[in-house]
């Protein structure tokens, strides 16, 4: 019996060894993995990724039984394949938890309003329950108004610390100790990156953290993509024709971590296993040991630069006027909201301020439709 070559299915031609799906051998390779350049073909890419992101989920024990768990949705793609995921996994190896998609609205018109669409079709698709908490409801503020009030280079400080304490409220609202967002390797590396470019020791040690929760906070947050590539994620999603949206916030571009981005993309194309290595290094980090600081004499506080007094961070700490989680008297997310009111403008003016003449009746002119 003569030895017969595979050929591909679509074209019905003899496919070349060198062709071939590095794992099963039998079929035509159409991928090629940016994590370490293997050649697999879809079915092989499809086993490797889920299995990868499985051995994520176990080895670091993200989940326990009957845990009902919030999926950070945004529409995009990382939070698209992450609920995908999670429900394919959960289904096929029984971990037992019930899945619930939280978006937060930040108002951002153009951007957020497109991708909650996203958002409710996939409600639809994998039929899950879905909770849409927005920024108007609990600060009284939009993205867009907080721009105009604070500048656009500002966007991502407020939104960062909204958008956190925005997603505590939600699943606290929903009874949820457990958020997992779509965070992937691409953005643990772009943290570390970030916070050495910066100098922020404080940051450094933490930022490669699976499991991340704050000090007497009920509610913890983990991220089981954390070694997934952000091309493998887009690679899953186009072959498994996944509905995500794909437009980047408008607000984005003046983020400090797009330089952090360009240069890790840099060092990505001379090495292609650099973000992986970035990361490991930060789990391997360990920083000096800080001196004791003298205990502050009784009945004072320590005043920060900010204005903000420190109480030693106890756990249980709440803030003054919202009741969230601080290790100061007012969290800091009160704190940009009154600076942010204090800017606001008290007075409205209309548009017409013409009273006669022909400035009048050009205004009314250009008022008119037809």
């Amino acid at each position: 019996m003569s030895f017969i070559p595979p050929s591909d299915p679509v074209n019905k031609k003899l496919v070349k060894l060198s062709q071939l799906c590095e794992l099963c051998h039998c079929r035509k390779a159409i991928i090629r993995r940016p994590k370490n350049l293997q050649k697999l073909c879809k079915l092989c890419f499809f086993h490797v990724f889920e299995t990868e992101i499985h051995n994520t989920i176990v080895n670091n024990e993200l989940f326990d039984q009957d845990q009902k768990v919030a999926v950070g949705a945004s529409g995009g793609k990382d939070s698209t394949v992450l609920a995908y995921v999670l429900k394919l996994l959960n289904e096929r190896y029984d971990y037992g938890i019930e899945i619930v998609l939280l978006s937060i609205d930040e108002g951002i018109v153009g951007y957020r309003d497109d991708s909650l669409a996203t958002v409710k079709r996939n409600q639809v698709q994998y039929n899950l329950p879905l909770e849409i908490v927005s920024y108007r409801e609990l600060y009284d503020w939009t993205m867009d108004e907080i721009v105009a009030c604070a500048g656009v280079r500002n966007s991502c400080t407020y939104c960062g610390v909204f958008r956190r304490q925005a997603l505590d409220r939600g699943a606290a609202k929903l009874g949820i100790s457990h958020v997992v967002t779509g965070h992937n390797a691409d953005d643990m590396a772009e943290t570390v990156l970030m916070n050495i470019l910066r100098g922020d020791v404080a940051r450094l040690e933490k930022s490669t953290a699976i499991i991340t929760q704050s000090s007497g906070s009920p509610i913890k947050r983990s991220k089981p993509f954390k070694y997934s590539y952000q091309k493998e994620i887009v690679l899953y999603a186009h072959y498994k024709k996944l509905d995500y949206f794909s437009t980047e916030c408008s607000y984005a571009p003046e983020a400090f971590r797009g330089t952090a981005r360009d240069l890790m993309k840099n060092l990505e194309m001379v090495r292609p296993s650099c973000i992986i290595d970035i990361i490991h290094s930060g789990e391997n980090l360990c920083l000096k040991p800080k001196k004791p600081k003298r205990s502050a004499p009784p009945k004072q506080m320590e005043v920060r630069t900010d204005g903000s007094v420190s109480l030693g961070f106890l756990d249980g700490n709440k803030c003054e006027k919202c009741g969230y989680l601080s290790s100061n008297r007012i969290c800091k997310a009160c704190m940009l909201l009154e600076g942010l009111e204090n800017n606001r403008a008290k007075i409205t003016l209309d548009n017409d301020t013409s009273t006669h003449g022909s400035a009048r009746l050009v205004r009314t002119l250009e008022s008119l439709s037809y």
